[in-house]
């Protein structure tokens, strides 16, 4: 997994107390992420945002049960004055809502036999998972030949998300811990997005290339192997390890 970049728009010596003229939220933000920037752009006390979400009466579907993860569209948001949290949260929710009931993601659900708030949270974790654009697709074959094969999902950002945390190592405690969200322990999906999926992210997900893959890794930058072979898996696993062994002596040695 990749840790998204940070964008939170930033006040200019000029600016004095006025607000950004906008808010730009990257794909793969969490709604933490998203709700600490519009605290900072709209200048209210952290936790306003957040606190704000029964008042915004967010155009959810009922399987998100108020739960707006998936849902805050990743985009620019224009700002002025008048903005307020709930205003902002409701724009991002709006802004989904016709992202993704428009026809060419709403085909999705059909070829798949998956519910669009499904698809969503598959979105999330390829958004999370993949290294780059072109990977999305093949981690979305990966993820939906699992569910197919009746294996768990194994997705170490879902484990990031339960532990709210960005790292490349999953250790073999993480993997025991008590959450819904523990794809290694328990089967089936996540019962939320982990995140906030852009629209490529989504694209990819309901026309995903076809594919045998069961398993991936990113051994290093711009190199992610897919595989339907556990031992060969188990290889390039070893290089990751090794090459990242390396790399933490020399920044040790550096």
């Amino acid at each position: 997994m990749v840790a998204a970049a940070v964008a939170v728009p930033l006040l200019r010596p000029d600016m004095g107390n006025r607000r950004p003229a906008s808010l730009t939220i990257p794909e793969g933000w969490r709604t933490s992420q998203v709700y600490a920037a519009i605290d900072k752009a709209l200048g209210v006390p952290a936790g306003t945002t957040k606190k704000s979400i029964p008042k915004a009466k967010l155009k959810l579907p009922p399987d998100a049960r108020g739960n707006p993860e998936g849902y805050l569209f990743p985009a620019t948001y224009p700002l002025n004055g008048k903005s307020t949290p709930e205003s902002v949260l409701s724009y991002m929710v709006k802004t989904a809502n016709e992202k993704f009931n428009g026809d060419q993601v709403a085909a999705g659900p059909q070829r798949n036999p998956m519910s669009l708030y499904q698809t969503i949270t598959i979105a999330s974790i390829v958004q999370a998972e993949a290294e780059t654009k072109e990977d999305m697709g093949k981690v979305a074959r990966v993820i939906y030949n699992r569910l197919n094969s009746g294996m768990p999902l194994q997705m170490d950002s879902t484990i990031n998300y339960a532990k709210n945390r960005s790292t490349l190592r999953t250790s073999e405690s993480d993997t025991q811990i008590d959450s819904p969200y523990n794809t290694y322990m328990r089967m089936g999906l996540p019962p939320t997005p982990i995140a906030n999926p852009g629209e490529e992210a989504m694209l990819a997900t309901i026309s995903p290339p076809a594919g045998d893959w069961l398993y991936f890794v990113t051994v290093k930058p711009g190199d992610t192997r897919f595989t339907a072979n556990f031992e060969e898996q188990q290889r390039n696993v070893e290089e990751f390890n090794r090459l990242h062994q390396k790399s933490q002596g020399s920044a040790q040695n550096s």
